[in-house]
């Protein structure tokens, strides 16, 4: 009995060790994201006084949106009322998101490895490194989310680009959105991982990897004009189905004929489905890269050309 005794307190006391290390581990990846925030905040906004910044936040997206409507009018020689417009003006607003991910969390490591010298030692700092890099992150996610915004209200008011609030799935447009932030956040990490392992001339992977996306993701104009093989492609990541879902949500139609015969459920289960695939791949990649990061000693390397 006594034995038992001692066995029983013994597995009480391994359960309370690993529930505390558990708490620990939460509690410093909640506050490793959130000084990761701040500092990325800080870095993004302090180039100048808050006023201009506020003037660049809205003059920038404005701006990019007219030279794509513009091209529209030209290129396409459709007028403002063909439905392919609204389409084509909603993706772009929303694909803003995916370049301001993909680059604020992969560039992070080049910022810290060469220009602060900084990365070493937040390897031996007490913190998550996967949070750091989703916390610098985050700051570019919501100055997209501003931008994103500013550019619908913009189609909305003067462009004349109809998405009644009332008509609008909110909570599917949260949901999607939400969900298609993390994957954008898990491949942001993946693109992290090979910048570890790369030299600084690698800096525009996330621009790279955010242009070949716009391309075979529907974007601007339907999977079904591109040719097959691309489709496929398209069809295979992420980003097709998450501007589908928004779409759905904010247009009550996704205006891809590849994707029409799929219910709305469907197209979140894949995307869904996907965002776990894609962290699991992330995810063993990062670590992959770190182990050969640090045993080639390419933490603290400089590549000044």
């Amino acid at each position: 009995m006594g034995e038992g005794t001692n066995r029983a307190g013994s597995g009480a006391t391994g359960n309370g060790f690993r529930t505390a290390r558990r708490s620990s581990a939460l509690a410093e990846s909640w506050r490793s994201l959130r000084v990761a925030t701040w500092l990325g905040w800080q870095i993004e906004s302090n180039w100048t006084d808050p006023f201009l910044f506020a003037v660049y936040s809205v003059v920038k997206p404005v701006a990019g949106a007219l030279i794509l409507v513009f091209m529209y009018l030209v290129v396409a020689r459709g007028g403002l009322g063909n439905p392919l417009f609204p389409y084509m003006f909603v993706g772009n607003a929303f694909y803003i998101y995916v370049g301001a991910v993909l680059t604020g969390i992969s560039w992070v490591i080049i910022d810290d490895r060469e220009h602060y010298g900084m990365l070493k030692y937040l390897y031996a700092a007490p913190l998550n490194i996967y949070t750091y890099l989703v916390g610098r992150g985050v700051a570019q996610t919501a100055i997209a989310t501003i931008a994103a915004a500013i550019t619908l209200l913009f189609g909305v008011g003067v462009l004349g680009v109809r998405i009644p609030p009332g008509d609008v799935d909110w909570g599917l447009l949260v949901g999607a959105l939400v969900l298609g932030l993390v994957a954008l956040a898990f491949l942001g990490l993946l693109l992290g991982g090979a910048t570890l392992l790369t030299a600084r001339h690698n800096y525009l992977v996330g621009q790279a990897v955010a242009g070949a996306l716009y391309l075979v993701s529907g974007v601007v104009f339907p999977l079904d004009v591109l040719p097959r093989a691309l489709q496929w492609v398209g069809l295979g990541n992420p980003v097709t189905y998450w501007l589908e879902a928004l779409r759905r949500a904010v247009l009550g139609d996704g205006g891809n004929e590849a994707l029409r015969l799929l219910s709305t459920g469907t197209v979140v289960l894949i995307l869904a489905l996907s965002t776990a695939g894609l962290a699991v791949a992330s995810l063993l990649f990062f670590r992959w890269a770190e182990r050969i990061a640090h045993r080639r000693g390419l933490l603290d390397m400089q590549t000044m050309h």
